[in-house]
């Protein structure tokens, strides 16, 4: 007897079938069944069905012999499912890789409930994934199985079929089916879970619910929406039927007013003229099952009431007042918004036209992110340096708590941050600052960059228009012209992007400022660094942090964490700095071991805390071999990666480390341990020489003298590499943890 039983109906879904099946048998977990039926469709999906049940034991292909509808055709397969667990997905649907394992793990570590709901996620046909908005109700806390009466606010997620997992004898045990219709999941779902003896929850996406540009039934014009007052009869009369259920009666009229409200809101479900129709059918069945009791919001009771009374004329004038106040207030927002910019604008030009405050300096990161790189290491370094000197951070109101105190913090676009912009002395950034930006005579502006360049920047994306993406090169080179300093950290660099922003700023090869925490951090500040992450004692802590694919629209997991895991054992965990691994619409990483540092705002906290880095084309490489610790490349789309985006040399004849050209090849080389032997050491060894000749503590102070104070003479030398200390030790550990080996 298989865990599951996936029940697929197939009904005029042939271009999408394909993929719902590869979806299924490419699952990691295997001890299941599918079931596709073929409700007698007049396309390809019965062909599709048996090609796939004689590819693949697991599936078998169930002909209708006449189109009996979506509920019907659920019927059909479970009547030849045999799974513990019934699952449901449309065939325009797909499940996310190792959906089916996590929901056996869930349901294992809630003792088998009768209905585990999980979450999905929309994806449109511009392959844009966004998460279900009501994700928090499928939040894992408290006990772990329950009844509704414990968590009613669960009947306000989705009530379809295909969110949840049944276990199979309950639904027999109830005899539940699906009746035929438009709205066939109303009357299941919810007679489902008022009945189930026990409820877990999944706070996971395991479902990509397909958005169709066209041809989805439920957004269709036609009187078949009608069926919505059959299916509600159906959810009263089985409450009805059972007077223990008599509680659920409000909650089900005011979920029923609310669906009603909604088809009548949508102008593309019902004909124009059969919406007074609707509306009538609507206000009798409200009559017809009026129960108090259940909370309605206020903005919702008016619309309600009218509902009730029939009073379509009414109805229809409010919600037109409603859309009419909607458009109002945009555009009186906008108004105020064009009447802001002016204002800012006039301000910024009369602040440029007042003299420069010689000892203000602005400084901003990563498209005024918080307080991190470079900008922020120089910043600390003048307050230390440069006497008298007053310094202000650019970043958004909820990073201001990163910026130090006596530091000033300036919001991007108020009145504030721009009198900075135009009576500063200096200006440092990593990025560009606001193109609105007019650089005064006397004004210094050094540019750090974001680290060294592996992939193509700059002018030298003009023939690469997938990396480019409509990139406006001519106020690229504005910005660039106003560089008075660029920052190197070494000759690679330097020679790359003189090349790639050319104009006439000074460089200065010194290293890269941001790195200098990693030679003046020690073991004990890394310790207390891993217990803040949560990193258990004795672990060993790979940092994963991949980069950004210019050639796919939507950004694709290309590592399994969690088989990694657990193919490493209970002693590794996983730090996690990538939010494409979240899948679509972002959910968190189920596994205990993998940690979700994406929105962490330091990576030179994330590389001091860990113990290897696992990465591919990101340029946190050049900087992680001042740890001397580990990297192991993934690489598994390299062709497509140069082809898109390119590079400025051949990363697998040169690595930082170990270079694993797929997934299971990375598996071994952890398995192995050759990621932490003698050749890794010899690998990043070789390329710290090269990328890194500068990177000794003192970078900052280097560029702070010579951009700040002017001097030329007398600047620290970089420490030559065989006499620098052992950059940022990791504690001595227990376990397998204990110590990386060179």
């Amino acid at each position: 007897m298989p865990r599951f039983s996936v029940i697929v109906p197939a009904f005029r879904v042939q271009a999408y079938l394909h993929a719902c099946l590869d979806s299924l048998l490419a699952q990691s977990f295997k001890d299941y069944e599918i079931v596709v039926v073929d409700d007698c469709s007049p396309d390809a999906c019965g062909p599709i069905a048996d090609e796939y049940a004689r590819r693949d034991h697991r599936v078998t292909a169930l002909h209708l012999p006449r189109n009996t509808g979506l509920g019907p055709a659920r019927n059909a397969g479970m009547g030849r499912a045999a799974g513990d667990y019934l699952i449901f997905l449309d065939g325009d649907d797909t499940l996310l890789p190792d959906a089916l394992q996590t929901i056996a793990d869930r349901i294992d570590a809630t003792a088998e409930p009768d209905v585990l709901m999980y979450d999905y996620a929309r994806t449109y046909w511009t392959g844009r994934s966004v998460r279900n908005v009501l994700a928090a109700h499928l939040d894992e806390g408290g006990p772990a199985r329950f009844r509704l009466t414990d968590r009613p606010e669960l009947l306000r997620l989705l009530m379809v079929v295909w969110n949840k997992a049944y276990r199979r004898a309950f639904i027999e045990a109830e005899g539940f089916t699906f009746p035929p219709g438009y709205y066939e999941d109303t009357p299941w779902t919810y007679p489902v879970l008022m009945s189930a003896g026990s409820i877990a929850v999944l706070d996971a996406v395991c479902v990509s619910y397909r958005q169709r540009r066209r041809g989805n039934i439920l957004s269709t014009t036609s009187e078949k929406h009608f069926d919505v007052f059959d299916q509600y009869d159906r959810v009263f009369a089985f409450i009805d039927a059972r007077p223990e259920l008599a509680l659920w009666r409000p909650v089900m009229f005011r979920r029923m007013l609310d669906h009603f409200s909604a088809l009548f809101a949508s102008r593309d479900r019902l004909p124009h003229h059969s919406r007074a129709a609707f509306f009538r059918r609507a206000a009798a069945s409200c009559r017809r099952y009026r129960t108090p009791g259940a909370p309605v919001p206020r903005r919702a009771q008016l619309r309600h009431g009218l509902l009730r009374l029939g009073a379509r004329r009414t109805y229809q004038a409010l919600s037109g007042a409603q859309r009419l106040g909607g458009r109002l207030r945009r555009g009186s927002a906008a108004v105020r918004r064009a009447v802001r910019g002016a204002a800012l604008r006039a301000h910024y030009r009369i602040q440029s036209r007042l003299p420069l405050r010689s000892r203000d300096a602005v400084f901003a990161a990563r498209g005024s992110g918080g307080y991190t790189g470079s900008p922020a290491a120089i910043e600390a370094k003048v307050r230390e340096l440069v006497p008298g000197v007053r310094t202000a951070w650019i970043c958004r109101a909820v990073d201001a708590h990163t910026v130090p105190t006596g530091t000033r913090h300036l919001v991007p676009g108020t009145f504030a941050h721009w009198t900075a912009l135009a009576r500063s002395a200096y200006l440092v950034n990593d990025a560009a600052f606001d193109r609105g930006l007019v650089k005064r005579r006397g004004q210094v502006l050094l540019q750090t960059h974001e680290g060294t360049p592996l992939r193509t920047v700059g002018t030298d994306l003009l023939d690469r228009p997938a990396a480019a993406r409509g990139t406006d090169f001519e106020q690229l080179l504005r910005s660039v012209d106003t560089w008075d300093f660029s920052l190197s950290a070494n000759p690679h660099s330097t020679l790359v992007r003189e090349r790639a922003y050319p104009s006439a700023y000074l460089t200065l090869e010194y290293g890269s400022p941001r790195n200098d925490v990693y030679h003046r951090t020690g073991p004990a500040d890394v310790a207390r660094l891993r217990e803040t992450l949560g990193i258990p004692a004795g672990s060993t802590a790979l940092l994963y942090a991949p980069t950004h694919r210019d050639y796919r629209r939507v950004q694709q997991p290309a590592l399994d964490l969690e088989r990694l895991v657990r193919v490493l054992g209970p002693q590794f965990v996983v730090l996690a700095r990538a939010p494409q691994l979240a899948g679509p619409g972002g959910h968190r990483a189920p596994h205990s071991r993998i940690i979700d540092v994406s929105g962490h705002r330091s990576v030179e906290t994330l590389a001091l805390a860990s113990d290897a880095l696992i990465t591919d084309y990101a340029s946190l490489m050049f900087d992680y071999v001042n740890l001397d610790r580990p990297v192991v490349l993934h690489l598994a789309d390299i062709e497509a990666y140069e082809a898109a985006r390119g590079t400025y040399f051949d990363i697998t004849a040169f690595p930082p480390g170990i270079v694993a050209r797929g997934q299971d090849e990375l598996f071994d080389i952890f398995a192995t341990d050759h990621w932490r032997g003698s050749r890794s050491a010899q690998l990043r060894a070789a390329f710290r020489a090269r990328f890194c000749p500068y990177d000794d503590g003192y970078a900052s102070e280097r560029v702070v003298r010579r951009v700040f104070l002017g001097e030329t003479d007398g600047l620290p030398l970089p420490v030559p590499s065989a006499a620098r200390r052992t950059p940022s030790a990791l504690p001595a550990q227990d376990g397998a943890g204990a110590g990386v080996k060179s």
